[in-house]
């Protein structure tokens, strides 16, 4: 006859294969559920790819308003696509959807270059030649009158530089420069337009973020002139003024856009935006704007204008992006693009007027404009350039550009990932 006592260890080791069964069953459980998370996940993440590229590949008018599509049929693989026009570039929105879970990613796009039509410089052809002074540096394409390039003695300085004056081929210039994209600056026009009877001004607030996943937040001053100061804008929200605003160096901005009649940046400002004009643009010295940004001065009127249009650059600035002027009438006061002493401009300068480029300004990326002025104390010297760099080889590979400016391609590509989750 068995003892009693082993009963109870029958039961205790029942219990404890009981125990070893069900923890089994259990990690078993989560690990088909950990499994099905990753590859649901993993396929998230292959679906919002897709979605990408397909934003990258669309047209510009394409996706213009929010569409949803499943990317192989049926009900799953769901797709949100949303293309935005964000100043000289795009903005692109794309979320994957598999039943209640959402993976999302905003992004800013631009165009890669044109290598064709990439140049150094782009000098209009006005039946003169180019005179070279000081210890000036061009390398890369250039596009210069057929009178060709020389030395020149400016201000006690003989040339100085490479004895092949441009380092790189030489083009002959049309009359006239390659235009800029007319779809992009009538979009840009189109924020000058958008009007609104409610005068919106800035929360009394350090910082304001708005997501490209939100409506835009739009602040309008109307005529009341402005100073934005002590307080940090991000992403989604544009600034709008019939008059002018001034952005002090307390103020942090960050991919945001401003409509202006005049623009005014005070010494000191470090940031990244696009600013907008249509009368001028002046920026204080040792300035700091980080790629992507934008200054342009643009004037649509088809009437001739008594005032010229201007962008000043300061001494000491450093600026990653775009610069460009535009008027759709042609003004016996050209439009002017000055560029401070020691500055440096990493990115493209385009000017249908004069480009004024002074002392030690170095370029690295592209200068296509009309005219070039040197000025001193006594004398305006038109087409001259001295101890100036402009190094288009010095332009990172993987530089892009926006669509408006003539050397860009019509391949798209990732600018900045701005949101993701």
């Amino acid at each position: 006859m068995l003892k009693a006592s082993a009963l109870y260890i029958v039961i205790i080791i029942a219990l404890v294969i009981g125990l070893i069964c069900s923890s089994l069953i259990v990690a078993a459980y989560y690990y088909k559920f950990e499994y099905q998370k990753k590859f649901r996940y993993s396929r998230l993440e292959s679906n919002l790819q897709s979605g990408v590229n397909i934003l990258l590949a669309g047209e510009d008018t394409s996706f213009t308003t929010e569409k949803t599509f499943s990317l192989f049929g049926g009900d799953a693989d769901s797709v949100s696509l949303k293309k935005l026009n964000w100043g000289i570039y795009n903005i692109g929105v794309a979320k994957a959807i598999i039943q209640k879970d959402t993976l999302y990613q905003t992004f800013s796009i631009a165009n890669t270059i044109d290598s064709t039509k990439w140049a150094a410089i782009y000098l209009v052809d006005e039946d003169r030649p180019f005179s070279l002074s000081g210890k000036t540096t061009i390398r890369g394409d250039a596009y210069i009158p057929k009178a060709g390039v020389q030395e020149a003695y400016i201000d006690n300085k003989a040339y100085s530089g490479d004895k092949r004056l441009i380092i790189g081929t030489k083009h002959t210039s049309a009359k006239t420069l390659p235009v800029l994209n007319s779809n992009r600056l009538t979009l840009l026009q189109s924020f000058f337009n958008k009007d609104s009877t409610i005068v919106r001004t800035l929360p009394k607030a350090d910082s304001l973020q708005q997501s490209f996943l939100l409506a835009t937040q739009v602040f309008n001053f109307k005529k009341q002139a402005q100073t934005i100061s002590n307080i940090k804008l991000k992403d989604n929200i544009i600034l709008r003024s019939d008059t002018s605003i001034v952005i002090d160096s307390t103020a942090e901005l960050h991919n945001i856009l401003i409509f202006a009649k005049s623009i005014t940046i005070k010494s000191g400002f470090h940031g990244n935006c696009q600013l907008f004009a249509t009368d001028s643009i002046f920026v204080g010295a040792r300035c700091h704007f980080d790629y992507p940004s934008c200054l342009g001065v643009l004037r649509y009127q088809s009437a001739v204008s008594t005032t010229q249009e201007k962008i000043t650059l300061g001494p000491g600035d450093y600026f990653s992006g775009i610069i460009f002027n535009y008027e759709k009438a042609q003004n016996q006061l050209k439009p002017s693009i000055s560029i401070g002493k020691h500055t440096q401009i990493i990115g493209q300068v385009y000017s249908q007027g004069i480009l004024e480029l002074k002392d030690s300004t170095e370029v690295d990326g592209s200068v296509f404009t009309s005219l070039f002025y040197y000025r001193n104390a006594f004398t305006l010297f038109e087409n001259y350039l001295i101890n100036t760099t402009i190094n288009s080889k010095a332009l990172s590979p993987y530089y892009l550009s926006g669509d408006l400016l003539p050397v860009a391609s019509k391949k798209k590509k990732v600018l900045q990932w701005l949101e993701a989750n």
